[in-house]
């Protein structure tokens, strides 16, 4: 997008229109940074042990509404928080780890008061309640595969109680069979039009699924100490504590609140802003979530540690892969090792360098441009953990086997200001019927076109996908005017024009993925795998059912207006 939030709040500066309760925002500056220890997330087991034996479990988890410290010198912050209970709930919510094959049940409940503490915007595709009482909300297991009834489709609201249910509701506990294969994955938020606040005000969380059998052996950092997940995200505070986001939006005469990017400078980590955690000098495993609605992580220590990657979003890699840097959109995982006993000084701090929004924004601040602080213990240690020369491999995609080729375009839409209104996935509302059916058990090439000024990172609900290649549009304004017109990537003869330089897919990031980035200009061509990748057979449940799944943008505010389309699964 051409605007940011800070751009916005000086032209409400400008014009008068900054409201009491915004002129109240914080400095972020007035935080010190690494003064709060990382929290280590509560952990619940998404399985029960019966004679040694694990066995299928029933959890019950709970949204709520309660105070949340970020930083030891801001005020509580009201959030919404998952947990078993008001007293346990946290931001982010309570870690889940579940066993591959064994299946773990969740009911999930919503007791949110009927009023939201963030802005929201009406006049977007938005859950609205007939009795206009209660927070929608339900939750999607991102990078889950299960049945869709359980996929938590942003038409399956519902409000506390249950007493008012979204079109696609159907069940009251979800089952999650855990028959994928290991790896990380998280929860959150995804109700209609609501999910970029429901998200700020707090209600996201990881879900690790385990499969010691294969994991066991590859010897990598394990335990609570050394294996560790970071949920990072973004945030902007007033000076009470409070969450700030923009009541006012980019064209308020059509949609009053709703903006195109969120963006805060106060990185939060694990619910801690800029923390610090103190480590020995061996091996640990970071599982990095980049929970923010919008704002992309490139990620580098400042004293020269490198990240050896062993699994890429919910997948492990076949081998690891060594970089200095990592580029993380939102909703992507990064499952990094860092070898602490190769640093050369005494504390090493995780920094960002990504512009926002990426790729063409802002530079980053001195705020927004640290993450946290890694203190280093001066002696060194017998080191038990290792990182194999191979990890995990998987059958290699094979592009010959898809059976259809579709094409997905980017679109966005803008105002006589030039300012964005909304964006669409084939110039086609959330509520037009599907086009994407593609059939149980079989493989597609699907050519993402992003006409767009943005990078989108795309999510693909069920479906894994390896990235075959990116290449840009040349003469891309006459593409583009043709698009506008035909909305037809075969008519329009997108062969003259995907004849440009193309971007190489990095080495950690061509294993197989549930989000990718779309770059800008550019055609990214990727293999969707409908059925087991670790395995290569047919889902264990019926994909075929309602309410289907769906693929989105994963910046959320260009999710909730209206990135997004259904996908339906056929026989």
């Amino acid at each position: 997008m051409r605007t940011n939030l800070l751009f916005h709040l000086l032209v409400l500066v400008l014009v008068g229109k900054l409201s009491a309760e915004e002129d109240g925002l914080l400095n972020p500056s007035r935080l010190r940074m690494f003064v709060d220890e990382l929290p280590d997330m509560p952990k619940i087991p998404g399985f029960r042990m019966v004679k040694a034996s694990p066995k299928p479990k029933l959890l019950s988890i709970g949204m709520f509404k309660k105070k949340w410290r970020f930083h030891r010198d801001l005020p509580p912050t009201p959030v919404y928080a998952y947990g078993a209970s008001l007293r346990t709930a946290t931001v982010p919510g309570p870690t889940i780890e579940a066993l591959h094959g064994v299946d773990t049940y969740v009911t999930w409940r919503n007791y949110l008061p009927p009023k939201h503490i963030l802005p929201w915007d009406p006049t977007i595709p938005t859950a609205k309640p007939a009795g206009r009482m209660g927070i929608p909300t339900v939750v999607h297991l991102h990078g889950g595969i299960h049945e869709p009834a359980s996929d938590g489709n942003s038409n399956a609201w519902f409000t506390a109680g249950f007493k008012e249910k979204g079109p696609a509701w159907n069940k009251t506990t979800y089952h999650y069979n855990n028959n994928q294969q290991p790896g990380n994955l998280w929860y959150h938020d995804h109700a209609m039009g609501l999910t970029r606040v429901n998200l700020l005000a707090g209600l996201v969380g990881a879900y690790v699924i385990r499969h010691p059998e294969v994991e066991g052996p590859l010897k990598l950092p394990a335990g609570a100490e050394f294996d560790r997940n970071l949920i990072v995200f973004d945030r902007g505070f007033r000076k009470d504590g409070s969450i700030y986001m923009n009541s006012t939006g980019n064209n308020p005469s059509i949609h009053p609140q709703w903006q195109p990017e969120y963006f805060g400078d106060v990185i939060i980590v694990n619910g801690k802003a800029w923390p610090k955690m103190t480590v020995r000098r061996r091996k640990y495993r970071f599982r990095i979530i980049n929970a923010s609605n919008a704002r992309f992580f490139r990620f580098f220590f400042t004293n020269g540690l490198e990240f050896v990657h062993v699994a890429s979003d919910s997948t492990y890699l076949g081998e690891p892969v060594v970089t200095n840097q990592t580029l993380l959109a939102p909703s992507e995982i990064a499952d990094v090792v860092v070898d602490f006993s190769k640093s050369k000084t005494d504390e090493a701090v995780l920094a960002n360098d990504a512009p926002y929004p990426y790729p063409s924004g802002d530079p980053v601040n001195e705020s927004n441009g640290k993450i946290m602080k890694f203190n280093i213990k001066k002696r060194r240690e017998f080191d038990t953990w290792q990182v194999p020369d191979k990890l995990i491999k998987y059958p290699s995609p094979d592009s010959s086997s898809a059976t259809h080729t579709r094409y997905i375009a980017m679109y966005e839409y803008t105002s006589n200001a030039d300012e964005p209104t909304h964006l669409y996935i084939n110039a086609k509302p959330y509520e037009a019927p599907a086009t994407e059916t593609p059939k149980a058990g079989t493989s597609e090439i699907w050519n993402v076109i992003n006409l767009t000024d943005d990078n989108h990172p795309m999510h693909i609900h069920l479906g894994l996908f390896t990235v075959l290649d990116q290449t840009e549009l040349v003469k891309l304004e006459e593409f583009k005017e043709c698009m506008s017109k035909k909305n037809d990537a075969v008519k329009c003869q997108i062969s003259k024009y995907a004849r440009g330089k193309k971007i190489e897919v990095a080495a950690h990031e061509k294993g197989w993925k549930n989000v990718y980035k779309m770059t800008p200009g550019y055609v990214t061509r990727i293999l969707v795998r409908f059925s087991y990748i670790h395995s290569n057979t047919s889902y264990t449940f019926d994909p075929t059912g309602m309410p289907g799944y769906v693929y989105h943008c994963h910046i959320l505010d260009h999710e909730d207006n209206a990135m997004m389309r259904p996908l339906i699964v056929m026989k």
